[in-house]
C-alpha cells in the first residue's frame, strides 16, 4: 500500500563487555604506548563491526603516563568500579609486575602484548609477546656465530634489562663470548652522550641495546651522530630486542645496519600482514607506523574477541579455555597459546634496519616456536667451543 511508512529492520542489540586498555599514552615511552593502544583499538572495532556477533567490546581507557603507582590506581579503577575482567596492556615489565597482585586477586586476565625477559607464568596473564628463547636466545646465538662475541651492555635499570643481560652473559660464556661492560642508566634518562666515549674505549664487538624509550632514542641520536663523525664507531653493531619501525625515525640519521631479534616486522611477506597494515594505515592516515607491539596489541584484542565468541561468554576461565583451542593467521605467522604456561607459540626472526626505516628479514624460524619462558630446555653445553672453532654447531640450527 502506497502512504505507509516503511519498516525499517530492528537492530538487534548487542551486549557490551568491557576491555581495560591500560597502556601509557604519555610520558616517557608514550608514543610506543600510542601505538599499542592503536593497535588494540583498531581490532576492537573490527570486532564490533562484525553484525553477526551478539556482544560488542566496550573499551576503557587509562592513560598512567608512565608512572608505576598510576598503573596500580588506574587498575584498581578497571577491576572494581568498571568491573573489567580483561585488560590489555602494559609495555614495560616494571608495569606488568605493578599490577599483576591485583589482576591476580581480583581473577581478572591481562591480556599482555610485549614481548619480555621471561621467567614468569601467570594463570591470569596471557602472553602474546614473545619469550625469551623466542627473541633473546636467537640474538645471541646469532651473535656467537657472526660476530665478534665480545658485547657492551647498556640498558635502563629496572628487571627487563637485568634479566636480558643475564641471559645474554649466560649464553655468551657458554659459547666463548664474554660481557665487556654493563651501563645501567635510570628509566628516562636522557643525557647519555658521555657513553659513546665509553663504548668506544671498551672496543667491544657489539652493542646489545636495552634501553627504553626516549632514553634509547636519545642514546641512538648521539651514536648515530658520532658515526658520522668517527666512522670507526661503524664496526660496532648494535643490537635490539626492541627496536622497531616506529623508532628508527626517532633515532637521528640511521644509515642502517642495526641487528634487531623480532617476532613481527612490517617487511613479513603475508597476505594477512598487507591487509592488516593497509587496515592500520587506513584507519590511522598519516600517523604512526605499526611495530610488533602495534601488531602484538592488535592480537589481543582480536584473540579475546575470537576467544569470546568461541565461549559464548566472556567469563574468565571460558575465555581462557576457548583460546587454548585457537589459531589464528596473524599478520606475523601462526599464533597459538600454550596452555601449559599461557605464552604463545611464535615465530623468531632476525632482521637488520636500513637507512629507509623499514628492517630487512635474513633469518627465521621455519616454524611457530614453542614458548620456554624459564628457559628450561635450553641446554648451553651444546654450544660449548670446539678446538679450531669458535662453536660446536650452528646455534641457530640447534635451536630450532
Amino acid at each position: 500500500m502506497t502512504g505507509q511508512p516503511t519498516r525499517q529492520p530492528r537492530t538487534r542489540r548487542k551486549a557490551p563487555v568491557p576491555v581495560g586498555l591500560l597502556y601509557s599514552l604519555t610520558g616517557t615511552y608514550g608514543i610506543m604506548g600510542l601505538e599499542m593502544f592503536n593497535g588494540a583499538m583498531l581490532a576492537i572495532e573490527q570486532i564490533n563491526a562484525n553484525p553477526d556477533l551478539d556482544f560488542e567490546l566496550r573499551p576503557v581507557v587509562m592513560d598512567p603516563g608512565g608512572s608505576l603507582p598510576q598503573y596500580s590506581e588506574q587498575c584498581d579503577v578497571l577491576v572494581n568500579r568498571h568491573g573489567v575482567r580483561h585488560i590489555i596492556g602494559c609495555y614495560t615489565s616494571a608495569s606488568r609486575k605493578q599490577i599483576l597482585p591485583l589482576v591476580e586477586g581480583s581473577g581478572a586476565l591481562l591480556w599482555h602484548s610485549a614481548r619480555y625477559e621471561g621467567f614468569e607464568s601467570s594463570e591470569n596473564v596471557i602472553y602474546l609477546g614473545a619469550a625469551p628463547n623466542q627473541h633473546v636466545v636467537p640474538l645471541a646465538f646469532y651473535v656467537l656465530k657472526n660476530l665478534d662475541p665480545r658485547i657492551y651492555c647498556l640498558g635502563s635499570n629496572y628487571i627487563w634489562t637485568w634479566e636480558i643481560n643475564r641471559v645474554m652473559r649466560d649464553i655468551l660464556a657458554a659459547g666463548g663470548g664474554t660481557v665487556v661492560a654493563e651501563r645501567l642508566p635510570p628509566l628516562g634518562e636522557k643525557a647519555l652522550d658521555h657513553l659513546v666515549d665509553d663504548i668506544a674505549s671498551h672496543a667491544p664487538g657489539a652493542v646489545l641495546n636495552t634501553l627504553v624509550g626516549e632514553s634509547a632514542y636519545s642514546f641512538y641520536s648521539a651514536w648515530h651522530a658520532a658515526v658520522a663523525e668517527r666512522p670507526e664507531l661503524a664496526r660496532i653493531t648494535m643490537l635490539s630486542l626492541s627496536l622497531c619501525e616506529a623508532e628508527l625515525k626517532l633515532t637521528g640519521q640511521h644509515e642502517g645496519g642495526h641487528i634487531v631479534s623480532s617476532v613481527y616486522f612490517q617487511s613479513i611477506d603475508r597476505p594477512q600482514n598487507a591487509r592488516f597494515l593497509s587496515d592500520y594505515r587506513t584507519r590511522y592516515r598519516g600517523y604512526g607506523s605499526p611495530s610488533v607491539d602495534t601488531e602484538a596489541a592488535y592480537l589481543c584484542a582480536t584473540m579475546l574477541g575470537r576467544a569470546i565468541t568461541q565461549a559464548g561468554t566472556a567469563d574468565v576461565a571460558s575465555v581462557r579455555h576457548a583460546l587454548y583451542r585457537d589459531r589464528f593467521e596473524a599478520p606475523q605467522g601462526p599464533v597459538s597459546v600454550d596452555p601449559e604456561n599461557n605464552h604463545s607459540f611464535l615465530t623468531p626472526r632476525l632482521g637488520r634496519s636500513t637507512a629507509a626505516g623499514t628492517f630487512d628479514i635474513f633469518w627465521q624460524s621455519a616454524k611457530p616456536v614453542k614458548p620456554d619462558p624459564y628457559l628450561a630446555w635450553l641446554d648451553l653445553e651444546d654450544i660449548a667451543p670446539t678446538p679450531g672453532s669458535k662453536t660446536s654447531k650452528d646455534p641457530l640450527k640447534l635451536l630450532f
